[in-house]
């Protein structure tokens, strides 16, 4: 008799801890879901129009006053600044050259079904499927700590301690007030959720530690971020090494976007293929001399908006490191090197319409001129698995082919 008593009792205790685990497992998931949803409405702010995009994006056309810059504490009674006050001059303008007669320009998929009117801006909605996918709420639309090449150091440790790798040419040991070039465009394959592969141009201020200031465009694919495998064009920015400051695109208060055409995450079409048509976009980031801002142009006369200076330590004056080039994750999953590709996944030794490309790299000087960067450098963390080899000439200027496929025979 006392058995079954004991035994009861056991089994009530067991059917109320479930009952408790059940409930706490529902008020955890009721939590979760209300965050989601706050933050949905903070990022996707009200729409003028929306266009539905072939490749699943919906883009929101917002009044360009109620965009998410204007949600940042220094930029609550901020006078939007239409056009740059001066544009960098002896902009370049060489002939093709190098195979380029069938290197084309390229645009955004979304214009294929539309476009926003004027006094909007487009913002690629964010879905909550986005914000799920993502390591936690806080950490959406953001790079993970010590995401950026440094060049000086020799530190093996430098690959195991954040799982990032590069191949790029830098500059450094002057003042730069902006940075060009023109990159070829590819959709390199992703191995494993947690990795991406992109090409950027590095705008960078202050040490290689927690007081880094980085701003960034190009492209990149990122599943994690958006959800498929297509090529996108991206910017970040941060004023704390990747800290609590900045994001990707306008995934936080920070960037003011003035261009009612470009949309900041938006697919890249077409992109490259192997031995065919090769296409590229050109991005040019400089700092306004008369109001300090940093301002973004897309191809060839597409001024899409600019960071504030303040939002700056270090890049409120000029930056003292410049860097193009690519960036991959490599999570090293069961030992092994991860076969994400880099640019197009083929190494430099390949050549024009086969290895990835920047061409007409230049800088800003103090005087507001478009120069070739003097001293540039390489540098890559294992030139085994991506790799990058720079030239000169008269076409292309100052240029390197880079990239590799990751995981193969020479990179185990």
């Amino acid at each position: 008799m006392a058995m079954g008593i004991q035994y009861l009792l056991t089994r009530m205790f067991m059917l109320c801890m479930s009952m408790v685990f059940s409930m706490d497992m529902a008020s955890t998931s009721s939590s979760q879901n209300l965050q989601v949803q706050d933050q949905l409405k903070l990022l996707n702010k009200p729409a003028v129009t929306s266009i539905k995009s072939s490749d699943g994006d919906m883009i929101d056309c917002i009044n360009i006053t109620h965009q998410p810059a204007f949600d940042h504490p220094l930029l609550k009674n901020h006078t939007i600044q239409m056009t740059p006050s001066f544009h960098p001059e002896g902009v370049s303008a060489r002939k093709q050259g190098i195979g380029s007669s069938s290197s084309r320009t390229n645009s955004q998929l979304w214009h294929l079904n539309g476009r926003c009117p004027k006094g909007t801006i487009p913002i690629r909605r964010t879905t909550k499927g986005d914000l799920l996918r993502a390591s936690s709420i806080k950490a959406f639309g953001k790079k993970k700590h010590r995401t950026f090449p440094q060049p000086r150091s020799a530190d093996p440790d430098l690959i195991s301690q954040n799982g990032h790798q590069h191949a790029i040419a830098y500059v450094e040991g002057d003042k730069y007030y902006g940075a060009k070039a023109t990159i070829n465009v590819w959709e390199p394959k992703i191995q494993q959720p947690g990795e991406f592969s992109l090409s950027q141009i590095w705008i960078l201020g202050g040490s290689f530690g927690r007081d880094l200031n980085s701003i960034e465009a190009g492209w990149q694919v990122s599943p994690d971020l958006y959800g498929d495998n297509h090529t996108r064009l991206f910017t970040y920015w941060t004023s704390d090494a990747y800290g609590s400051t900045g994001c990707y695109n306008l995934l936080c208060s920070g960037f003011v976007q003035t261009n009612n055409e470009i949309a900041m995450g938006g697919s890249i079409f077409p992109v490259s293929s192997y031995h065919a048509s090769q296409y590229d976009i050109s991005i040019l980031v400089w700092k306004d001399p008369k109001d300090g801002n940093w301002w973004m142009k897309f191809g060839k006369d597409k001024v899409v908006g600019y960071w504030p200076s303040l939002l700056f330590s270090h890049l409120s004056g000029p930056a003292s490191m410049i860097e193009w080039g690519g960036e991959v994750v490599n999570s090293e999953s069961n030992g092994q090197h991860t076969s994400t590709q880099m640019g197009s996944g083929h190494f430099p030794k390949e050549g024009f319409g086969r290895a990835g490309y920047f061409k007409d790299i230049e800088v800003v000087d103090g005087s507001n001129n478009l120069r070739v960067p003097k001293g540039i450098a390489t540098f890559t963390d294992q030139s085994n698995c991506y790799d990058v080899e720079i030239g000169k000439g008269a076409k292309w200027g100052t240029y390197f082919y880079f990239g590799g496929p990751g995981r193969s025979p020479t990179c185990p």
